[in-house]
């Protein structure tokens, strides 16, 4: 496989940076080093072909060598227009991976990014957000014969997932890694906290302390960035539509109010919902001049744009990722990376020690369906849990951090209904 004059980068001589990327990466995912060491022998993939569309930058790119050091030949693409990292795709090339992406593709190029990807007739996918899966089961099922199964990495690629499952559609099994333990504990609650705040903080070089930061959404992505708004000094409103997250949100020291109330006050906005038109007209209407708005929601649908734009007498661009919008009455509200994933269109995504975790997820729940797709079912299922203690245990392994075990009296204790 030539993989130069296979893929579709924007540029080769962007190669040296991308690999000092990925290699600064690899020293802080010991948990993803591990698996390696083991995919190295054990060779699980080994004359299959491996589709994978997440993140262009430089902690997937770790994985995809990981998956390729288990004997798969890798194509990849990215997940989202604006995440993707030119030097990556670059070095990746080098590396001997196929790779069709660039940074803001238009629509047509995107999908077109995507299609190659499954042209190559993959028998494993890692998806992110459910694309690759999406065009399998609708345009290109001719493709379809040849998939064994696969892992999704989000939330909203497994509601996808599950809408094609509870209509009988889904033609081959994938494992939910969005909802295992070591993914939405760490990943989502810490990862999304920290690198939300990175994308927003770096992007707008505004303090964030003393003011109002209006969170909608509270699952643990949701969590994260509320706790990481309160470290850094702000008032933080909670908006949801399930009453127990909105009981938990306010015991955890948060007001909580509907969106309606929220967009008087807020001067932050992060939307991480996984839905449609979370801020929309009704709510611009009633902004403080200056609102910033942004989206960790894996979807450009959460701020309405075509009602932002419908309107605003003007827009320009004042900073890089950052839109202004000025309405009727003279206000000015604020959007960040296109109402992208603020965290990955205008930052680098999640830290790597906590990628090292989710990643090694992907690669250890990939493996499992290679071995055990015949048996499973068309089905979405989650991570084996043997599996997410394995992780959480390499990566305990790697802090150099022991915990107890139970004794045998302890065992029997448990498992006995007589004191």
């Amino acid at each position: 496989m030539n993989t130069v004059s296979e893929s579709i980068v924007k540029d080769m001589a962007l190669a040296h940076n991308g690999h000092l990327k990925i290699d600064w990466v690899k020293e802080h995912m010991p948990v993803l080093n591990r698996i390696r060491e083991r995919f190295e022998k054990e060779q699980p993939f080994a004359g299959l072909k491996v589709a994978i569309s997440l993140h262009l930058e430089a902690k997937t790119a770790y994985l995809a060598k990981v998956v390729q050091a288990g004997g798969a030949e890798v194509t990849i693409t990215g997940s989202n227009p604006l995440s993707t990292q030119d030097d990556i795709c670059a070095a990746l090339v080098e590396d001997g991976i196929r790779v069709f992406a660039k940074y803001n593709p238009d629509p047509a190029e995107y999908k077109e990014h995507l299609i190659k990807t499954l042209e190559t007739r993959p028998d494993l996918i890692i998806d992110d957000g459910g694309d690759l899966i999406t065009i399998l089961h609708s345009e290109r099922r001719d493709l379809l014969s040849q998939v064994r199964g696969g892992a999704e990495e989000t939330t909203t690629g497994i509601l996808r997932l599950k809408a094609l499952e509870k209509e009988g559609k889904l033609e081959f099994p994938m494992v939910a890694v969005n909802d295992a333990f070591c993914k939405y504990l760490f990943d989502n609650r810490y990862g999304t906290g920290q690198s939300v705040w990175d994308g927003i903080n770096r992007t707008t070089n505004l303090v964030v302390a003393g003011k109002t930061v209006v969170v909608a959404g509270y699952g643990w992505c949701g969590k994260g960035v509320a706790m990481r708004a309160k470290g850094l000094g702000a008032k933080v409103i909670v908006t949801e539509i399930d009453p127990i997250k909105a009981v938990e949100a306010y015991m955890d020291g948060f007001e909580v109010m509907p969106m309606l109330e929220a967009a008087k006050h807020g001067d932050y906005f992060v939307t991480v919902t996984g839905n449609r038109d979370i801020i929309s007209k009704e709510h611009f209407a009633v902004m403080k001049d200056g609102a910033i708005l942004s989206n960790a929601g894996h979807f450009d649908v959460e701020v309405n744009k075509v009602d932002l734009n419908a309107m605003s007498t003007s827009s320009r661009i004042v900073r890089k990722d950052i839109e202004e919008f000025v309405l009727a009455d003279g206000r000015k509200v604020y959007l960040l990376a296109e109402g992208r994933l603020v965290n990955l269109a205008a930052g680098d995504g999640h830290p790597a020690e906590i990628m090292d975790m989710t990643f090694a997820l992907q690669a250890v729940s990939l493996a499992y369906v290679n071995e055990q797709y015949k048996n499973i079912g068309k089905k979405v299922l989650n991570v084996p849990f043997e599996l997410d203690q394995m992780v959480a245990q390499y990566k305990l392994e790697a802090l150099n951090i022991g915990i107890d075990k139970l004794t045998d009296a302890q065992k029997s204790y448990l498992e006995s209904w007589v004191e």
